[in-house]
């Protein structure tokens, strides 16, 4: 046996990274008859408009063959239309904005260009799991900021939420330092940053002329007094900053995996230099279909919204009655609960039985952090489920509080 055969086949910098706890979960469901409320994806398609629109696209040929590198004109159109009709920041479809195969391929895109080997990148702890997969393939270091749980007493009423000390962001910033690496809303804690918070965000990164790449895809899905507020909007972060957005998240089209970036010109010309050797195209017919959504009227994605609003409030209504401590979220389609009260203290084991306990499957949050310990006692509930199923899942975990 030669020594090249006698190394590991997998390259050491995903070597850390194996089977993610999403199959893992999703398998453990199929394979007890339990409701799967770990993986974050609808069991019911978005509008029928819009999967016509896709169909239309197929029976017209449009689509079936390789699409512009970019993405399709009409898409990028579409998507710099709904940057400024939303937000009031305006992007050149042809520079300014690109089409990717999922928010996924975004990041990788985005991080594979922007990075060198030793570079330093800040992300909040807890994070979605490709962050740190991808940081690693473009040989950068990550170095987590976790959210700390915070709980407060207004109006009578007890208010719970993971929140970001500033003071260890700061500090966190070194002259390695390449770029900040933000979820609002955050999955899978549920918070969304107030402007405050992106404020101070946004002048760290002018003082220490750090890039910004936010990862922005449940902007449709904020609850309540939360406002989602993209950082390029705030000032001196329009030319520093690298958006990423969602058809999967704000259509309930995840298979579709039609994603995009929106930045400077120079920005868009990086990440489209790593992303054509990745897919390079993707979801040809899927693209003019996301087109004509991204048009949708605001009722749309109101009503959109007040349907998680009423999910998540009967999902962490039950989860509080079942004896969880809930951690209502102000956005995302994710619930994050403190198991202790139940006498649970570790969150993989607790998911590992759950199934068989109450035929109900969640995921651990250690797993979206460095400092396992931080996220030990955490587990997320996924609500974007029909209301039928939710109510299912909610009378089989109260059985925990016997």
């Amino acid at each position: 046996m030669t020594s090249s055969a006698r190394r590991p086949l997998l390259n050491r910098r995903l070597a850390e990274f194996g089977t993610t706890i999403f199959a893992e979960m999703s398998a453990l469901a199929l394979s007890t008859g339990s409701i799967n409320l770990g993986q974050g994806f609808p069991d019911t398609d978005g509008p029928e408009v819009i999967r016509e629109a896709a169909v239309r696209a197929l029976r017209d040929g449009r689509g079936n063959q390789y699409p512009p590198g970019p993405g399709i004109p009409e898409l990028r159109t579409a998507i710099a239309a709904h940057q400024e009709r939303r937000y009031g920041l305006t992007y050149a479809p042809d520079t300014e904005v690109l089409v990717t195969a999922g928010a996924t391929e975004a990041i990788a895109a985005t991080l594979l260009a922007l990075l060198e080997p030793g570079d330093e990148v800040i992300a909040l702890e807890p994070y979605y799991d490709s962050y740190a997969a991808c940081i690693a393939m473009a040989g950068g270091t990550r170095v987590p900021v976790t959210l700390r749980p915070h709980e407060e007493t207004r109006d009578g009423a007890v208010h719970r939420r993971f929140r970001l000390d500033l003071d260890e962001l700061r500090d966190a910033v070194t002259d390695n330092t390449r770029l900040l690496l933000i979820n609002t809303p955050h999955n899978p804690t549920g918070t969304v940053l107030t402007r405050a918070e992106l404020t101070a965000i946004a002048e760290l990164a002018v003082e220490r002329d750090l890039l910004v790449v936010t990862d922005e895809v449940y902007e449709h899905l904020v609850f309540g007094e939360a406002e989602h507020i993209p950082l390029a909007t705030l000032p001196g972060m329009r030319g520093r900053t690298v958006t990423i957005g969602s058809a999967g998240k704000s259509f309930s089209f995840t298979g579709w995996k039609v994603g995009w970036v929106t930045a400077a010109p120079e920005l868009v010309t990086a990440v489209r230099s790593a992303k054509q050797f990745l897919t390079y195209v993707s979801s040809g017919p899927f693209q003019y279909a996301v087109a004509e959504a991204l048009a949708l009227p605001d009722t749309y994605f109101q009503a959109f919204g007040a349907d998680m609003l009423a999910k998540r409030d009967l999902l962490s209504a039950g989860l509080t009655e079942a004896g969880f401590k809930v951690f209502q979220p102000a956005g995302t389609y994710f619930v994050t609960t403190d198991i202790r009260p139940l006498g649970e203290n570790d969150g993989f084991a607790f998911c590992r039985a759950l199934p068989e306990r109450a035929g109900v499957v969640a995921i651990p949050n250690a797993v979206f952090y460095d400092h396992r310990e931080a996220g030990a006692p955490f587990v997320r509930f996924a609500f974007c489920k029909k209301t039928s199923v939710l109510e299912e899942a909610v009378s089989r975990l109260k059985t925990l509080a016997g």
